[in-house]
């Protein structure tokens, strides 16, 4: 009869059954928690942490509940639905669109426009009144977290559209109301949240090939590979390991990162950082860093 202990003290949470790796034994998976309970609590900030090891289904789960501003998160669940409409046949990847600056915000449909010196992505802005494919604005959202991509792509999907797919994944508490920096949406409260458990159930959706066909998962794990931000989960790990991530910030306020890390010889994990009230960003990038660091050394070794 197989046998799953579940822990819960204090917002932290931990799963593991009969079949996890027969290195990991429950006083392993204890002292893990310890040690990255340890570091979370000397950061004094709020975190939340999420991971799921594909070999397995072993989970660790710290605070993975706590809702926060996705940020830039919320670019995954965008190529999720862009990928998927495109399989519907409703338009193809290498179609063109007219990149433009011009949005809606959803209080009251009025107009808004992105600032260049805002955004992570300032050469797109040259792009403007011109044809970009809609497979260049995916890599252009996912690798340097374009804001003007994003929208553009928010628009031709459909928020609504969205989170349709994220229920059927699973995925409730993740809300993806509109693009970025809609300021009236903002002034209200309407804001794209997530919580670190359901922001793993979107990248473990992507890894496990159920967020879309085969195909498509292995083109979004390409995209995700390319990922240019760089200082949060794979810097915890080895050079020469794969990761492939995505990153989501607002200065001062919240950090996170979202990672498929892909060890030699073994089928990959999912690990989701969530952070929130570390003011120097450097400081927040350099916890997401060593959490993961301490769960690569714990269940991959090295």
């Amino acid at each position: 009869m197989k046998f799953c202990f579940l822990l819960a003290i204090v917002g932290i949470l931990w799963v593991a059954c009969a079949h996890t790796p027969a290195k990991m034994t429950v006083k392993d998976m204890m002292e893990l928690q310890d040690k990255l309970q340890q570091e979370i609590t000397a950061a004094h900030a709020e975190v939340g942490l999420a991971l799921q090891d594909l070999t397995n289904g072993f989970q660790m789960l710290i605070n993975s509940r706590q809702i926060m501003h996705a940020a830039s998160t919320i670019k995954v669940s965008v190529m999720i639905e862009v990928f998927k409409q495109a399989e519907q046949g409703k338009f193809s990847l290498d179609d063109s669109l007219v990149v433009i600056n011009e949005f809606h915000s959803i209080v009251d449909s009025s107009l808004y426009s992105l600032s260049a010196e805002d955004d992570s992505d300032q050469e797109i802005y040259r792009l403007i009144g011109k044809k970009s494919t809609i497979r260049e604005l995916i890599f252009k959202m996912i690798t340097v977290s374009s804001n003007l991509a994003t929208n553009q792509l928010v628009e031709l999907v459909g928020a609504k559209n969205i989170m349709v797919t994220l229920s059927e994944l699973g995925v409730h508490n993740m809300q993806v109301l509109r693009g970025v920096e809609d300021s009236k949406a903002y002034q209200q409260g309407l804001n794209n949240v997530t919580d670190a458990y359901d922001l793993m159930l979107v990248m473990s959706a992507i890894a496990d090939g159920h967020a879309g066909s085969p195909i498509s998962c292995q083109e979004m794990i390409r995209i995700l590979g390319a990922q240019t931000f760089r200082s949060g989960i794979p810097a915890g790990v080895p050079a020469g390991v794969q990761v492939v991530n995505k990153t989501g910030s607002i200065p001062g306020v919240v950090n996170h990162d979202a990672a498929i890390v892909f060890p030699p010889g073994r089928p990959p994990y999912v690990l989701v950082v969530l952070t929130r009230g570390i003011t120097e960003d450097k400081k927040a990038r350099e916890l997401i860093a060593r959490l993961s660091q301490i769960i690569y050394q714990e269940i991959v070794g090295g």
